[in-house]
């Protein structure tokens, strides 16, 4: 055993998408796993508290566009269908008039095919940076979360901090408590924030930020915010395939990965247990898994109607993927939410994300 060839996590990886995904996708897979192993695009948050004005001409000149305000002054002229395909004892609510999109989100691109990298940030005159890289798919979920002026928001496991950002970046928060259960990742969320937002706007009465076990978010607050972003642990395929640091594949973190999908329910359910009745509850992965996706949610929802008596509808997002088709590759048929699919020629994602809202 000592002489034969170490199988690496990413290969592990590998091994296990090609069996589960190869079934799920099908002839679609081929494809998707091409772009998971190229080189991921990125987007360009804008930091609407530095000096964005010369920064946003610079970028439009080197191609880049802003995808949210193209969506926006998109003309919406076709009626969306809607989908009635729903997993077992969920309700779905349908929607009937185009989302509305924070106007202060902004976040650059560049187009399909264009495989252009930005450069990275820099410091303006008052030492903050001017936007932060991320997937630009990351800002989907953020998107759908439809933060409104006044609104109390929970982020239930917010480290690295880029849908943080994003969350404040709508300038409509009133109070905004951003949790991880890892100390060192909320380390690290603090220095993202203090690298982006003023310190008057990230005091401790605006900017709240714990580090607690997120499965009992539910016990220390409940019935108290307006909106709840669920952005949890997953097995994040992009990394699992091309990074070995801090793999989940890593052989010694077998027992970590089988029990995710039992994590993220008890996560997804303490975040509806936060939401107020009438909130919104947003849940994301960054995995093509059906069994932390869909399965999650629809095992969430049919608990907190047994356990918690609770009712939660999920809502439709079919008009914002259709706002949204010219930038991401979104995937067809989905029974409950929608996902990004990686594409070669908009090779972002994967993202998956569930808009949730609690009835009562």
């Amino acid at each position: 055993a000592a002489t034969l060839p170490r199988i690496t996590s990413t290969k592990l990886a590998l091994q296990n998408f090609d069996v589960n995904y190869g079934t799920q996708f099908g002839e679609r897979w081929p494809s998707i796993r091409v772009s998971l192993l190229s080189e991921q695009k990125y987007g360009a948050l804008i930091n609407n508290f530095s000096s964005a004005e010369e920064l946003i001409k610079g970028l439009e000149l080197q191609g880049a566009r802003d995808f949210v305000y193209e969506a926006q002054a998109r003309t919406w002229s076709n009626e969306v269908p809607l989908s009635s395909q729903v997993g077992e004892g969920v309700e779905m609510a349908a929607a009937t008039e185009p989302p509305s999109l924070s106007p202060n989100i902004k976040c650059f691109t560049f187009p399909k095919g264009d495989i252009t990298a930005f450069s990275p940030a820099r410091l303006d005159g008052s030492g903050l940076l001017g936007y932060y890289l991320l997937d630009a798919a990351s800002v989907l979920p953020v998107l759908a979360l439809d933060v409104q002026p006044g609104h109390t928001v929970l982020d239930l496991c917010a480290a690295p901090g880029g849908k943080t950002l994003a969350i404040i970046q709508t300038q409509a928060c009133w109070r905004l408590a951003a949790n991880d259960s890892s100390v060192s990742r909320t380390g690290r969320l603090r220095r993202i924030l203090q690298s982006y937002i003023p310190r008057e706007h990230s005091t401790e009465d605006r900017v709240r930020i714990t580090s607690f076990d997120g499965r009992r978010w539910g016990e220390l607050e409940s019935n108290t915010f307006d909106r709840v972003l669920v952005d949890v642990p997953c097995t994040t395929d992009r990394h699992s395939l091309l990074e070995e640091e801090n793999n989940i594949f890593t052989r010694s973190r077998s027992k970590e990965r089988q029990t995710l999908p039992l994590l993220q329910s008890q996560l997804l359910l303490a975040g509806i247990k936060a939401a107020l009745p009438g909130g919104v509850v947003l849940y994301s992965t960054c995995t093509l898994s059906q069994l932390q996706n869909e399965y999650v949610v629809e095992r969430a929802v049919q608990a907190a109607q047994e356990e918690l008596g609770v009712t939660v509808h999920i809502e439709d997002l079919s008009p914002l993927t259709q706002l949204f088709r010219d930038t991401f590759h979104f995937a067809q048929g989905m029974r409950l939410g929608e996902l990004v699919l990686p594409h070669l020629t908009s090779n972002f994602g994967p993202t998956y994300f569930c808009k949730l809202r609690r009835i009562n």
